[in-house]
């Protein structure tokens, strides 16, 4: 697991896990006025191909900035999270995400950036759900020697 003091290239962090629920789904639909039917209803996903009501693609986001914010803490910011749902998840899945340090550049001189590849998985069958890219400004004294320029 990577803590602030030795942020490298190709550090770990630890994985999260996040229980999904029917009734989660449901109430993040209703939050954001997403009234697309495979979200809440079993039957109308069911007709449209899909095993049970679907994971939003805005809920996989909301994932995935608190798996950056829980790492990150308060002395950091996320500036910029981009995604791609490569796969749907059902209701009631698992859903784990890993990141991994891509690159550390340096900010102004009190804060450096690190970018982060991030992945999602299924608990299910250990598919991906979702590629994701972050960047998070860190105080500058999270970065070990000889890192920056």
């Amino acid at each position: 697991m990577t803590t602030p003091s030795d942020l490298r290239v190709g550090s770990a962090l630890a994985a999260q896990t996040n229980n999904t629920s029917i009734t989660q789904v449901f109430r993040y639909s209703a939050a954001t006025w997403n009234t697309h039917r495979i979200h809440y209803d079993k039957e109308y996903a069911l007709k449209e191909g899909y095993p049970d009501v679907l994971v939003q693609s805005h809920l996989h986001g909301a994932l995935l900035t608190k798996y950056c914010t829980d790492w990150a803490g308060r002395a950091a910011r996320l500036t910029d999270l981009s995604l791609r749902v490569r796969r749907f998840a059902v209701a009631g899945e698992t859903l784990s995400i890993v990141g991994t340090v891509r690159a550390v550049r340096a900010g102004d001189e009190r804060r450096a950036l690190v970018d982060l590849d991030l992945v999602e998985t299924r608990g299910s069958d250990g598919e991906t759900c979702v590629e994701a890219s972050a960047t998070i400004e860190v105080p500058r004294s999270w970065i070990g020697e000889g890192i920056l320029p």
